[in-house]
């Protein structure tokens, strides 16, 4: 990796040490794939009492994005994981375009119908039920909105490890979601009508 490539490292609920901060670096500085080729790289690590976390997200050439985290009980070897996870996606990414997949459009790609359904479809009455389950952790975070077509949408998706991903339809200049039904089988939500440029 060039050695110009901006690193960062920093952290939640722990202050970042010489040696923490030292050993993520060279474990990023230790990847060699020559693509797609690293331009920004930023490393979190969270301490927390009964868990320890990496998160580590590259920032690639042809505005490729590779984000990979691992939780366990030493935070060594969870950014040990996580620099695993991010190679195997890199490789991935090379060797999809090098086989210059795409995925087809008749068969990979779904379009689902909005639905609007009545409140009283509801599984539960709100006036007696027990109280709504509280979410043990919620984390926020922005979201980048891409303009771009459906096949680099569903690359992102593989690569990111993300559930999802919302970007702007290149061809259409619409919203749209693509997520994962099954393997090599995708699905596409689309929000409203076209929008204005």
């Amino acid at each position: 990796m060039p050695s110009d490539t901006n690193i960062t490292v920093t952290g939640r609920h722990i202050e970042v040490t010489e040696a923490i901060r030292e050993f993520a670096t060279k474990k990023i500085e230790a990847i060699h794939i020559d693509y797609p080729k690293i331009v920004e790289a930023r490393v979190v690590v969270d301490v927390q009492k009964d868990r320890q976390m990496a998160e580590i997200v590259l920032f690639c050439a042809d505005h490729i994005t590779i984000q990979a985290s691992t939780s366990c009980d030493d935070l060594y070897a969870a950014i040990d994981e996580t620099i695993t996870k991010i190679m195997r996606r890199m490789r991935k990414h090379k060797t999809r375009l090098m086989k210059h997949y795409r995925p087809h459009r008749s068969q990979s790609i779904r379009k689902l119908d909005e639905k609007v359904y009545e409140e009283d479809v509801l599984d539960y009455d709100d006036t007696d039920g027990p109280e709504d389950p509280k979410p043990v952790r919620i984390s926020r975070e922005g979201y980048d909105l891409r303009t771009m077509y459906k096949e680099d949408a569903i690359m992102e998706l593989e690569i990111s490890g993300k559930p999802f991903v919302l970007y702007r339809n290149a061809r259409r200049n619409v919203l749209q979601i693509v997520y994962r039904l099954s393997p090599g089988e995708y699905s596409i939500i689309e929000l409203g009508n076209e929008l204005k440029a």
